[in-house]
């Protein structure tokens, strides 16, 4: 999902911070040191991520819009400027005029924002913001809660001891709590530092950033895979006692089923399935000297020569024009396929259908679901003129008809004309009756 890091540049964060008795830093330059170990983790791990730069303080600006440049981002982050007071609500509403301008209401954002833990003194203070939230207009709402799905990570470029001391915590909590609560907020401990603020980085990185790596199984074959984004983990409501259900990281594949038969199913969302290049001897033997790397070939130069289950996955789904059925968890399943984004490239997707044993009614419990040679008879005919799919419901409803279809746009259009033609006809006969009667 995109991500919005929102730094703050008032004057506060150029306070001094004394390291080791060397050379004094700002905490500004800190949060561009934790900033800048981000970037390099995501330009390594995240390549496919857009991410956006907003600087603010009493008004916000953006910096780079959305890209996957990480130059780019690091780039403006040396070259931040200081300015005023410090107007979290502000920058708030910025990054809501960003997101929905870029990737309107559906689409999921993480928003990291970068203070120091002073949230402004006065009028336009968070504190201020807050206190006012009951006594405001339609007009001048909070932009919290945004209407589209966000988490949001405070990293305070301060101690947890430091924001005691005030209502700075209190008030970051009340933040996160309007935001819809799905997110964290970060501390520094102990002393303020470069090592302090690479391990709160880190515990964000460890948090949201990390990487989803998976073992892809069909039978005796495998390869190691990265799913992107990162599958979330999914609550199921009618559960006595829910509790969050997490894709494995073994997928088992558990057949071939023709897109025609699973036609365009209702999904959670939509992954793609990387290959990971694994170099056993590497990892083995260790790095090596600078001229030994030098004369052997790198690892992705390996890896394009030998053999990948999830490139051969991938053209045989796209050749066949079929889907893959992945089992994602107990109960749990999903579905590998090809998508073209142009018509020279294409990708390996996985898409997650709703928890439960039978996601999509018209092919009935997946679990019952065999191979072809298992049946009495060939089920598509020995032509392929037919299919099994869809299902006939055990019980037929009083409002069901013989088979189970889908509407077509041209057929909801005719019975509506004729829907239409009916009602008038019957209001016509009775202005006549009427008419008769007088």
């Amino acid at each position: 999902m995109p991500t919005v890091v929102l730094m703050d540049v008032s004057l506060s964060m150029t306070r001094p911070v004394s390291l080791d008795g060397s050379e004094e830093f700002q905490r500004k330059n800190l949060a561009v040191h934790g900033l800048n170990m981000l970037f390099e983790h995501m330009a390594s791990n995240y390549r496919l991520e857009f991410t956006a730069l907003m600087a603010f303080s009493s008004l916000w600006e953006l910096l780079v819009p959305f890209t996957r440049d990480y130059n780019a981002l690091q780039e403006a982050l040396s070259n931040l400027e200081d300015y005023d007071k410090t107007c979290v609500e502000s920058a708030l509403h910025g990054v809501n005029n960003v997101v929905q301008q870029e990737w309107g209401n559906a689409c999921p954002c993480q928003v990291v924002l970068v203070t120091d833990g002073s949230l402004g003194i006065g009028k336009g203070s968070l504190r201020h913001s807050l206190q006012t939230l009951k006594q405001r207009g339609d007009d001048k709402k909070f932009p919290l809660p945004f209407p589209f799905p966000t988490k949001l990570f405070v990293m305070c470029i301060a101690n947890a001891e430091e924001l005691q001391m005030t209502d700075g915590m209190d008030n970051l909590e009340e933040l996160l709590r309007l935001s819809g609560g799905d997110g964290q907020i970060f501390t520094m401990e102990g002393p303020l530092c470069m090592k302090s603020v690479q391990a709160m980085f880190g515990r964000l990185i460890d948090h949201a950033y990390s990487p989803f790596h998976a073992v892809l199984h069909c039978g005796n074959l495998s390869s190691d895979v990265q799913v992107f984004p990162r599958p979330e983990p999914i609550i199921v409501d009618d559960e006595v006692d829910p509790m969050p259900r997490n894709v494995n990281t073994d997928l088992e594949i558990m057949g071939f089923i023709e897109i025609a038969d699973i036609a365009s199913p209702p999904v959670i969302s939509r992954h793609l399935v990387l290959p990971i290049a694994v170099n056993k001897e590497v990892d083995e033997v260790g790095a090596g000297t600078a001229e030994e790397l030098e004369e052997e070939p790198s690892s992705s130069q390996m890896a394009g020569k030998s053999p990948n289950f999830c490139v051969l996955l991938h053209g045989s789904l796209k050749v066949e024009g079929m889907v893959a059925l992945v089992q994602l968890g107990p109960e749990w399943y999903g579905m590998l396929y090809s998508q073209a984004d142009s018509k020279k490239k294409s990708n390996l997707m996985m898409s997650l259908f709703e928890p439960g044993s039978e996601p999509l009614p018209w092919l009935g419990k997946i679990s019952h679901l065999g191979p072809i040679s298992e049946a009495a008879e060939n089920p598509y005919g020995e032509d392929d003129s037919k299919s099994p799919f869809p299902l006939q419901p055990p019980v037929k409803r009083s409002y069901a008809q013989n088979v189970t279809v889908w509407i077509k746009a041209s057929g909801l259009q005719v019975n509506t004309r004729r829907e239409q033609y009916k009602s008038r006809h019957q209001n016509l006969y009775l202005m006549v009756m009427h008419s008769v009667g007088q």
